[in-house]
């Protein structure tokens, strides 16, 4: 069996991520970051996840973005709510500063000592929010750098960045979790809970996420102060 290395954030993009590359035979080695956001709800989530998937080992890596904030979760910057999130233009300032690009050399670094060849991302172009990080255009740039800046690359092994999600709608996305036994009810997605973890139904993730129940059909069954 395949090792992978799985981006984890705890949502139900990367939660389905996990689910698809366990059902592609890979053995799934789940990497979460406490990078200095808002709360640590979606690091546990993240952990739940993993544990309830099966991956093969669940690691969290402690980096501290705040050291540069410019982003509603990573400085004390107020998080959007009641955005028309289907008609919004312009990056929005939930857009954490080169994010994935970060989280993507962790995962590269990772495989190059797991001796693994492929990175599962729940990166999406389809129902987000307008960061740039998450297009197919900087997927195959990545690839292509994962190539050039690795001593098992530079051997010969081709790294792959599997974005599985990337031209899916957010039903799609919630359907593919259901139909390979993602437990939803695991998963956190909101930018600004409540202490107690209940997400807040306006900013922008959870919109996406409710609109995406709603069209799939299903109830979401997280807890909401707003639907």
């Amino acid at each position: 069996m395949k090792r992978a290395v799985v981006l984890l954030s705890g949502g139900l993009d990367s939660a389905t991520t996990l689910a698809i590359c366990r059902r592609e035979g890979f053995e799934p080695h789940a990497l979460s970051f406490d990078y200095g956001q808002r709360h640590k709800l979606e690091v546990e989530a993240a952990k739940r996840v993993a544990a309830s998937l099966g991956a093969r080992e669940h690691r969290i890596a402690l980096i501290d973005l705040r050291v540069f904030g410019g982003s509603a979760l990573t400085a004390g910057i107020a998080v959007p709510k009641n955005r028309e999130t289907g008609n919004a233009s312009g990056i929005p300032i939930t857009y954490v500063p080169a994010r994935n690009t970060i989280f993507l050399s962790y995962a590269l670094a990772w495989c190059e000592v797991l001796g693994a060849a492929d990175i599962f991302i729940g990166a999406n172009a389809i129902d987000y929010s307008g960061y740039p990080d998450c297009r197919p255009e900087f997927i195959a740039a990545f690839e292509r750098l994962a190539g050039l800046a690795t001593k098992t690359g530079v051997e010969g092994t081709r790294f792959e960045i599997h974005a599985p999600l990337i031209a899916m709608s957010k039903p799609e996305i919630i359907r593919k979790g259901v139909e390979l036994g993602v437990d939803f009810s695991l998963t956190h997605s909101c930018y600004d809970p409540s202490a107690d973890g209940v997400a807040c139904g306006e900013c922008d993730s959870c919109r996406l996420r409710l609109e995406g129940f709603r069209a799939a059909g299903l109830k979401d069954p997280i807890r909401y102060a707003n639907r």
